[in-house]
């Protein structure tokens, strides 16, 4: 029996499992969309939150984002990385919270993984917003926790259907549910009004010909994924490696060498790359 599609649409628009995203999180939008809002002003409304100030420097020095120990104060994140970016690596820390509290730190290997990897192909590519894409590859399988938080008991048979008849996880989410993680990503980033930029990697990372509005990023991510599933970095609770989508492959129109470069490249970051938990420790 299908489960009612809306019902848990309803529940993700409700959720408050991302204790980080109310108040500061809020805040920090409003002041957004005001042009002359300063770095500095953004800056002293997430130094209100000491614990979430220290996980956003510790992120954004980590090695996804190609800013390794250089950013030591929230305003040069801020000017740094642009509102986007930075309102995505605030989300990126409550999932990371969320995440392993709720036992899922292969899923966190695998979306760090992809950030990292969608970093690098943004930045061989010479896209503009290299953080932002790297931001959209740690969020795209958000709908996963959504699933793990919402619908715990059918998240594990779905994970052992997967598993019993080899097929993908979205094909057994579609199969059991009626809906994917694609989807409960969508609703989320709808309830947290991502831009495009974020939420079309998030919606449409499987079928990235759907993607309207941010085609190159979903590419990309599109392609990060398959590569980060071939290399075996974390897991994205299945062992399948799905093909590479012939559109978003050509839109991004990487040579044979260029993707060897950036394969060798993911490779040596991913090496150097921990995982970093809430208390400031590496997890192994």
């Amino acid at each position: 029996m299908k489960i009612d599609r809306e019902a848990v649409r309803k529940r993700v628009e409700a959720l408050k499992s991302f204790p980080t995203l109310p108040g500061v999180f809020e805040k920090m939008s409003r002041l957004m969309s005001d042009a002359n809002t300063t770095a500095g002003e953004i800056a002293d409304v997430i130094a209100t939150d000491q614990a979430l100030s220290a996980k956003v420097l510790r992120l954004v020095n980590s090695a996804f984002y190609g800013f390794p120990g250089r950013i030591s104060t929230i305003t040069h994140a801020v000017i740094i990385l642009g509102s986007d970016a930075l309102k995505g690596v605030i989300i990126s820390s409550s999932v990371f919270d969320v995440m392993l509290a709720r036992g899922l730190y292969d899923l966190w290997k695998h979306s760090l993984g992809c950030a990292v990897v969608s970093g690098i192909i943004a930045r061989k590519k010479d896209y503009p917003d290299p953080e932002e894409v790297s931001v959209a590859g740690l969020l795209h399988d958000i709908g996963k926790v959504i699933l793990k938080i919402e619908l715990p008991d059918e998240f594990l048979l779905i994970n052992d259907i997967a598993s019993r008849e080899q097929i993908s996880i979205g094909a057994a989410e579609e199969d059991f549910l009626g809906f994917d993680h694609s989807d409960a990503g969508s609703w989320l980033s709808q309830k947290w009004n991502l831009p495009r930029s974020l939420s079309d990697p998030i919606t449409y990372h499987h079928r990235p010909g759907l993607a309207r509005t941010a085609q190159t990023p979903t590419a990309i991510v599109h392609l990060a994924d398959v590569l980060i599933r071939a290399i075996g970095f974390g897991s994205g609770g299945d062992d399948m490696v799905p093909q590479i989508d012939k559109g978003a492959w050509e839109s991004l129109d990487i040579s044979r060498s260029a993707l060897e470069e950036i394969i060798c490249e993911s490779d040596e970051k991913l090496e150097d790359t921990e995982i970093i938990s809430v208390d400031g420790d590496s997890g192994t």
